[in-house]
């Protein structure tokens, strides 16, 4: 079977469309649903928790999406939904009476410390807090299931919101389950995650004003946290709408009454915020892939409605078509892959763009993707809000040269070229985490190309090395890219040039410091790499500079090849399809580096299931070697699509090719020096 046709041939347009997508998604669930209806099994890959709590998240998980229908649906008329939600809360009822029972043979099991029950009691306190009507039948279960997670150890991380939302949904019901001191003691360690506010930069040149058309100045980096002990910089979309923006909108909303002083404090947090995170979709409304948990999907996006569900008005001077629109576009760019994010039988693959495994992490489940829920939270919206109200408007920064620095996150976010994309430096994963290299350390992400994978530790092929240099001391058999870059920072030359620097090592007393320079007016295509690597002398290393990953065939289905599909010229090399053109150039003077375009092994990138990359290989020879590398790239106009049905890219790409990115003054005195 196709992808729901509620959500795959969805305009998107009205919050009744919203309403009719979050159906779509959970009635096919019902065919997984066990006969108590406590567990929804969607396959059988592991975990690195128990099967029991995986097929909890298969039932817990969707019901972010079941709440905020409810919420939503109270005085509206629901003709236009089938089935309802009250008929579909009554699965998830009871499944929820089946689950909390010990001496039901569903039942979850008892929660012991850190364990992923805790994660998945979070869209039961929601659903608790805002449609309790519809689940509190087997009250006495429930609340002692769900308040077993107070007193218990939990990971320092966005985990505590968990328990925080649990108790918030005791609390709606007057359970003597709940727990007050423990929430008041979770939000104020949460607090701690909080990064301080930074204000604009002294002689910044305008680098960072507002993604807007209006000109006006924006503070930087307001209102992040951190997810994950001090210490780490770790900023990925948990800081916002998987977790903790999330969280704080919607707890400003539930606990406003008993709890006036914090929630205006998220409700601030959430409009500084929002000036920074709109820079993270494109105009046709794709997040940039960055960081763990890509497979959530659309929940990427779910600050926006969650803005709206808080009763927060946007920052000016964005109005509520602008959040509108974007929330919109972005689940439009879902529906656009067609069949291609979903299963023979309707439910959410693990993947991104497609299915893919490679990508994923040992938390997830096959229920796991319903994270994806989250973005429903717009049915929640009252039909009379503004976000409904207001006319869709395009993204606020259509047509203007962006380029914005954000310290906290180490980002500088660029839509120069009609390309949005981020360059990074600094970020890691808080634990060993499955290619957090890849995930965290890349030099740059961006919402068209994605980033890519290793599918095995065996060749370029197989490592992938878009958007990453690479160096080799095997022959090109294993390759090490970076990981910790714990100096990275933002430098600004007071003249409007500003660029990330940062140093790695990659085995020791061989250390490689880059520089990563956004696009400029005059080759608004390009951006510019600078590397500099030391104590190579005699270790017979191999050096693989790769740009952005593409998918790789042409309109009869066959690979690309000849020109100007397939380039390989000196040291150049450039690759165009469907989805738009990229390429590699070094620009260091008599440079000895050949580009080639490398076939990746399929499904390494997170967009294609098939894919190449354009990149840059030579011998480092010398002590203290320069490569500067130019990286270009061109997406297609047309946003998220099936495979092979691209515009490619836009007229006139063949003369910003000819163009080159220029080396900041800057840097050419660190290179003279």
């Amino acid at each position: 079977m196709p992808g729901p046709a509620g959500f795959v041939q969805n305009k998107f347009l009205t919050r009744e469309d919203v309403q009719k997508a979050a159906v779509a998604v959970l009635d096919p669930l019902a065919a997984h649903t066990s006969p108590g209806g406590a567990r929804i099994v969607l396959g059988y890959t592991g975990t690195h928790f128990d099967e029991t709590a995986a097929q909890l998240e298969g039932f817990s998980r969707p019901l972010w999406a079941l709440g905020s229908l409810l919420a939503g649906s109270k005085d509206q008329d629901v003709a236009h939904l089938s089935p309802s939600p009250a008929e579909l809360a009554k699965r998830w009822a009871r499944g929820l009476a089946s689950g909390t029972d010990p001496e039901n043979a569903e039942f979850w099991g008892t929660t012991r410390g850190k364990d992923q029950r805790m994660v998945e009691m979070s869209a039961m306190g929601f659903t608790l807090a805002v449609a309790r009507e519809h689940v509190w039948d087997e009250k006495a279960n429930l609340a002692e299931w769900l308040g077993a997670i107070n007193n218990k150890e939990m990971p320092d991380t966005n985990w505590l919101w968990f328990r925080v939302f649990a108790n918030l949904g005791l609390r709606s019901v007057g359970s003597e389950q709940y727990s007050e001191a423990q929430m008041i003691k979770d939000l104020d360690h949460l607090d701690t995650f909080q990064l301080e506010n930074l204000g604009e930069e002294p002689n910044s040149g305008g680098q960072n004003e507002l993604l807007s058309a209006t000109g006006l100045p924006a503070p930087r980096s307001r209102g992040w946290s951190r997810d994950g002990p001090e210490g780490v910089r770790q900023l990925d979309y948990y800081s916002s709408s998987f977790a903790i923006q999330f969280a704080q909108l919607v707890y400003s909303r539930l606990a406003n009454d008993y709890d006036p002083e914090r929630c205006e404090k998220y409700r601030v947090r959430a409009r500084e915020f929002a000036r920074d995170f709109i820079g993270y979709f494109d105009d046709t409304g794709r997040a940039i892939p960055f960081g763990r948990s890509m497979i959530y999907r659309a929940a990427s996006a779910s600050f926006w409605p969650a803005l709206a569900y808080a009763n927060i008005s946007p920052p000016a001077p964005y109005t509520w078509g602008h959040i509108k629109g974007i929330y919109l576009r972005n689940l439009r760019s879902w529906a656009a892959l067609g069949d291609t994010i979903w299963s023979e039988t309707g439910f959410l693959t693990i993947g991104y763009a497609y299915p893919n495994m490679y990508m994923s992490e040992n938390y997830n489940s096959p229920g796991s993707p319903y994270w994806f829920c989250k973005i429903f939270v717009g049915a929640a919206v009252s039909a009379d809000h503004p976000l409904w109200m207001e006319t869709e408007l395009p993204h606020p920064g259509i047509g203007i040269k962006q380029t914005v620095a954000l310290d906290h996150p180490g980002h500088i976010l660029s839509r120069m070229g009609g390309h949005t994309f981020l360059l990074s430096s600094g970020q890691a994963c808080h634990y060993p985490l499955k290619h957090t290299c890849e995930k965290y350390g890349k030099l740059a992400y961006s919402s068209a190309f994605g980033f890519s994978v290793p599918t095995g530790a065996y060749t370029l092929e197989q490592h992938a090395l878009d958007s990453t240099l690479g160096l080799s001391d095997d022959g090109g058999e294993r390759w090490k890219v970076r990981r910790l870059a714990p100096d990275a920072r933002i430098e600004r030359d007071g003249k409007g040039g500003v660029w990330l620097r940062s140093t790695w090592e990659a085995w020791k007393g061989v250390t490689v410091e880059t520089w990563l320079v956004p696009p400029a007016e005059d080759a608004p295509c390009w951006y510019l790499r600078v590397h500099r690597i030391k104590g190579a002398q005699g270790r017979g290393l191999i050096g693989a500079d790769g740009g952005w990953a593409i998918y790789d065939r042409g309109p009869d289905g066959r690979a690309i090849a000849g020109s100007p599909a397939r380039v390989e010229q000196g040291p150049a090399a450039r690759a165009v399809s469907s989805a738009g053109a990229v390429g590699i150039v070094a620009l260091e003077s008599g440079s000895t580096r050949i580009g080639r375009v490398v076939d990746a092994d399929s499904n390494s990138s997170v967009m294609f299931a098939r894919s190449v990359i354009p990149t840059l290989i030579g011998n480092v020879e010398g002590d203290d070697v320069w490569y500067v590398t130019g990286v270009f790239g061109v997406p297609d106009e047309g946003g998220f699509c099936k495979v092979g049905e691209g515009r490619g890219p836009r007229e006139g790409w063949e003369k910003e090719w000819e163009k080159r990115p220029s080396i900041p003054q800057g840097i050419l005195r660190e290179m003279q020096k």
